[in-house]
């Protein structure tokens, strides 16, 4: 069987994709793919599917979505992810798809939702959509005695499953979060730690007695651990600079989505210090205005930055192409360079580079001409095709992961 996937890409089922040049610095892309699977009634063998996916080949105009071998599509739409507003649609079978886009593979028997996006994806862009449909499929979705079945192979790096209503976990073959929809359905909710391959997931659940109650849930003021990590979009980038610089260049990939909001904050860690910054809006490819302020400047200005600062905090201020419409999503790219002695530094022949992530997703790659010697913590590794090493950092929990990593010069000779 085939997985929901991003059909058609320049680049790799990767969270976070470097894709290189002889002569152009590395270029930051993300699939950033979602996908959320709503178990309806056993006896329908049906789940609805909301699936989140970026085209990011410049140019395109269509986005091109497989449906699944062995699954019967219905009640199919898709939402244009940065305007809240529907796109067309129609299912070809793979000859079609060829051609229209007569450079791409496609199977000839296979089956299409294909998307008309509104405009083409714009040079240092993309383009997010939503596709919304329900499959029909009794080997994916069944009944086993008093149970039910949900056994499937997925390669979206990003899952959730929702039982239906009434319905406790009996067992799940993947580390997951268990999590209470506001109609008192579990949601499971996983991340693949690596950077390809299917997750073979087997999820078992039974009904619940009619009598069973669920109480509400109580946290301790301002402390909520049960949020979805899995739904975490923000996307990391650190290339490494020459070592005895201890500067690395982030770029990170982040949503906006409160209606209204016409900037973005970026507070630089403490003990950073930050250069060279650069905004873009990844749904426009257009360069978005910034500056470097203190914490000082944001309270004199009255900011509305809701981390903790002192005076001398650095924060570089991203101010949007237009504010956040209802129903809208805004999604951009901010690059800068830090300098952090403490993180970055040389151990006699070595570079060390040890600090903490709390976001999902994570890729540090190491200078030119530099091989790994040492990595505490699990990652995914990679030889990019101009020769740098990547390290994938999946960091699946609520809290920070300490990255430390060695690296050695290549000998010459």
């Amino acid at each position: 069987m085939r997985n929901e996937r991003p059909t058609f890409y320049a680049t790799s089922l990767l969270f976070v994709i470097l894709t290189l040049s002889a002569t152009a610095p590395a270029q930051f892309i993300s699939g950033d793919t979602y996908t959320r699977y709503e178990l309806l009634a056993p006896e329908t063998h049906q789940f609805k599917i909301y699936y989140e996916v970026t085209e990011t080949r410049a140019g395109a105009r269509y986005h091109f979505n497989e449906i699944r071998e062995g699954s019967e599509a219905s009640d199919e739409s898709v939402v244009d992810l940065a305007t809240g507003k529907p796109l067309k649609f129609e299912v070809v079978t793979g000859a079609q798809a060829k051609a229209d886009s007569p450079n791409l593979n496609f199977p000839p028997n296979a089956h299409y939702i294909r998307v008309s996006l509104e405009h083409p994806v714009p040079n240092g862009g993309e383009y997010r959509l939503a596709i919304i449909k329900t499959y029909k499929d009794d080997k994916s979705y069944y009944t086993e005695g008093d149970q039910i079945v949900y056994k499937r192979p997925l390669g979206i790096p990003r899952d959730s499953v929702v039982l239906p209503v009434g319905y406790e976990i009996v067992s799940c073959s993947v580390a997951t979060q268990v999590l209470r929809e506001a109609d008192g359905r579990w949601k499971l909710a996983f991340v693949n730690p690596g950077s390809g391959g299917q997750l073979e997931v087997t999820i078992r659940a039974k009904k619940l007695k009619s009598g069973a109650t669920i109480a509400p849930v109580r946290f301790i003021q301002n402390q909520n651990p049960l949020t979805e990590r899995a739904y975490q979009d923000r996307e990391i980038l650190y290339e490494l600079q020459a070592p005895d610089s201890h500067a690395f260049r982030i770029t990170h990939d982040y949503t906006v989505r409160r209606t209204g909001e016409k900037y973005y904050f970026n507070v630089v860690r403490a003990g950073s210090h930050v250069t060279n910054p650069e905004s873009i809006d990844l749904d426009t490819g257009e360069k978005l205005k910034f500056e470097i302020i203190s914490g000082k400047q944001v309270k004199e200005r009255k900011l509305p930055i809701t981390e903790q600062l002192t005076d001398e905090s650095e924060i570089v201020v991203t101010y949007l192409a237009r504010p956040v419409a209802a129903g809208a999503t805004n999604r951009i790219r901010l690059m800068e360079t830090y300098a952090d002695p403490k993180s970055y530094f040389i151990d006699g022949e070595e570079l060390v580079w040890d600090r903490t992530f709390g976001r999902l997703r994570n890729t540090v790659v190491l200078p030119a001409g530099w091989y790994l010697t040492g990595l505490a913590s699990p990652a995914t590794i990679e030889t990019l095709r101009d020769g740098r090493v990547s390290v994938y950092v999946v960091n699946p929990r609520n809290d920070d992961v300490r990255v430390y990593l060695r690296a050695r010069k290549r000998p010459t000779q």
